[in-house]
């Protein structure tokens, strides 16, 4: 779960960035958003990117209810500037106030706003992030900073190798296991529809369980698992349980660098919830591209593109899972009227 952050200086700020994007940018240009001095939203784009990318940053900023905003960049002036100033002018022009604007290069900060040069000098003014409450308060909240964004995706990079070989094996044995499992299924259950969500329920409530306190899956269990979340129920009844901690990331991060690509869709775009609901938006992103690269037409992986392009908070699903049994992957219990029972789709959904 994310901290709660006070921004008090232009140092609170820089030294929040890489904890809220998970990462150090270069490159880049940053656009915190703020309801009093408690930061509620970070959004990042590179800099080399078409100029409707950063009108389109401030729309999704401008739509968070917030109170108002800093802008930062980090790079040279001559690529810093003019992006910074498109991206302010594109927030006031939205109603949105803009508080700060900084360049951020070289362990200096440059202040757009402010015209003191007492505080604000031509040669920049000198900071140092790490020494702030802000990054003990993240740190101290389990946040992470990685070097850069190449180290997030390297994150859910798929074992290889001798592991790789292995987790081939499980999977071929996991195909066989659940042939064994529709063999077995009675006549009355169609497609062995019954059997297959018994199974798939099993598996990943077990999953959790061993997630949560604090264990591992073997190479066949993940395989077993990752065989059955190709059923769409399954699917459904694991994303129906992901909360917030931490551990469902660890969980989801696990299976997709070990899944087998034909089955990798499901937990890839369950790993791209689990990310986001944690405040994890560039792992999230990273998921999403892993997902859709092993299938372009997979309705959880673009809902989830859809999430993050259109910046919407975690905060959104407050209440979601409804219970503390369905948070610890026990039976989900609603308030609202159950939907009806979903039809036995194809695993391209």
């Amino acid at each position: 779960m994310t901290a709660k952050l006070s921004l008090r200086s232009p140092t609170d700020m820089i030294a929040a960035v890489p904890y809220l994007i998970g990462f150090h940018p270069t490159d880049s240009a940053v656009v915190l958003g703020m309801k009093g001095k408690k930061l509620s939203f970070a959004a990042r784009h590179d800099l080399d990117v078409p100029a409707a990318a950063f009108d389109h940053l401030a729309e999704v900023v401008a739509g968070q209810g917030l109170d108002c905003a800093a802008v930062l960049g980090y790079g040279p002036a001559h690529r810093v500037d003019g992006v910074v100033k498109e991206v302010r002018d594109a927030l006031e022009s939205r109603g949105l106030e803009v508080v700060e604007a900084l360049r951020i290069a070289e362990g200096r900060f440059w202040s757009y706003v402010c015209a003191n040069l007492e505080c604000c000098p031509p040669e920049g003014v000198s900071y140092d992030a790490e020494s702030t409450q802000v990054a003990a308060h993240a740190t101290l909240a389990g946040m992470v900073a990685l070097p850069d964004r190449g180290a997030v995706v390297r994150q859910i990079e798929p074992v290889g190798f001798l592991a790789r070989e292995a987790m081939r094996q499980a999977t071929e044995r996991a195909y066989g296991r659940l042939g064994h499992l529709l063999d077995a299924a009675p006549a009355s259950d169609l497609l062995g529809r019954r059997a297959i969500r018994k199974a798939g329920a099993a598996a990943v409530t077990e999953a959790m369980r061993r997630y949560r306190e604090g264990g591992q899956l073997t190479d066949d269990e993940v395989a077993w698992l990752t065989a059955l979340l190709v059923h769409l129920p399954v699917r459904d009844f694991a994303w129906e349980r992901i909360g917030d901690e931490g551990w469902h990331v660890q969980l989801w991060t696990d299976v997709v660098r070990r899944a087998e690509e034909e089955v990798l869709p499901a937990p890839a775009s369950l790993l791209a919830f689990a990310a986001w609901r944690a405040g994890q938006g560039t792992l999230a992103g990273a998921a999403v591209e892993r997902a859709l690269a092993a299938n372009s037409a997979y309705t959880l992986a673009l809902l989830m593109q859809e999430v993050l392009t259109r910046g919407i908070a975690p905060s959104a699903l407050a209440d979601f899972p409804a219970s503390t049994d369905a948070r610890a992957g026990g039976p989900a219990v609603r308030a609202r009227r159950r939907p009806k029972r979903r039809r036995f789709r194809n695993s391209s959904s």
